[in-house]
């Protein structure tokens, strides 16, 4: 009598770690639950880029500076308030093992360091490829025609009513109009602009922005300036969207899909503004397949 082996039963799958702050993230990567542990690792290059731009028919110039980390076939990046890093820091942390970098470093280089595992990781593409993400092609171009594609695919995460009160955390004038587009009214919030290109008041209270919006754009740029928990939580509490769009920490705004953010627009490096080429970003939903 021929015996039949009863099958091995399937193994578990360990969860995919909750993510409630940018603290807790950095805790659980260096605990290795999100990959392999960064003391095995270290930051092959760090380097840093400074530029500015005034798109054609708007009056302001756009300063960003940018610290950039790169691991194995991963970039990370995180932009940053002038004077906070200087240039000292691409040689002093070059080489550095991943670990320090995500204990110690000032603030802007653990972001990028952590986009950066994260990017390593799970790159975007790869997310791409198995059906969470939706890769969006940037046509070739001039700086204003890319940044109103950019700017449209951002808006086109966006799930709201004709007259729904927007709130803006980071502002660029193309997406203000990408907002308009939809039937948004948008509630702009900076810290460094006074005004839209179209005259509208800019605040810089962005706990007021919250209170009264009825969803919410936010730049990558709260993770460097460490405001994304506070947007995120309120976000949460309220129930309303979340919708992150990440050049700064794309990897690390990933990781709060479904636990706070509700859509996301990730822009790995290099970014659009460096090329006038067709470059790619990637869009992501909450609740996994895009």
């Amino acid at each position: 009598m021929t015996r039949t082996a009863t099958p091995a039963p399937a193994p578990t799958l360990a969860p995919t770690p909750v993510t409630s702050s940018v603290d807790g993230l950095v805790e659980a990567v260096l605990a290795g639950e999100h990959g392999p542990l960064p003391s095995a690792l270290a930051a092959t290059s760090v380097f840093w880029i400074h530029h500015g731009t005034r798109l054609a028919g708007g009056g302001t110039t756009y300063l960003n500076q940018y610290v950039l980390v790169r691991l194995g076939g991963s970039f990370g990046g995180c932009a940053f308030e002038a004077g906070e890093i200087d240039a000292a820091i691409c040689r002093d942390s070059s080489g550095t093992p991943l670990d320090v970098l995500l204990r110690e470093a000032p603030r802007p280089l653990r972001i990028a360091a952590l986009d950066a595992y994260l990017s390593e990781a799970r790159p975007h593409r790869a997310a791409a490829a198995a059906g969470e993400a939706e890769p969006v092609a940037l046509p070739a171009g001039t700086p204003e025609t890319r940044a109103k594609a950019r700017d449209a695919a951002i808006a086109g995460l966006l799930d709201i009513e004709e007259g729904a009160r927007v709130g803006l955390i980071g502002v660029v004038n193309p997406l203000v109009a990408a907002i308009r587009e939809r039937g948004g009214e948008p509630l702009p919030c900076d810290f460094n602009l006074k005004a839209t290109q179209w005259g509208d008041p800019v605040t810089d209270d962005m706990h007021e922005v919250l209170e009264r919006a009825e969803a919410v754009v936010a730049t990558g740029m709260t993770l460097s300036n460490g405001s994304f928990d506070t947007v995120l939580e309120r976000c949460r509490s309220r129930g309303i969207p979340l919708v992150v769009y990440a050049q700064t920490g794309s990897a690390v705004a990933r990781a709060f899909l479904g636990s706070g953010v509700t859509a996301l627009s990730a822009e790995p490096f290099p970014f659009s503004q460096f090329s006038a080429e067709e470059t790619v970003l990637y869009r992501y939903r909450a609740g996994g397949r895009a």
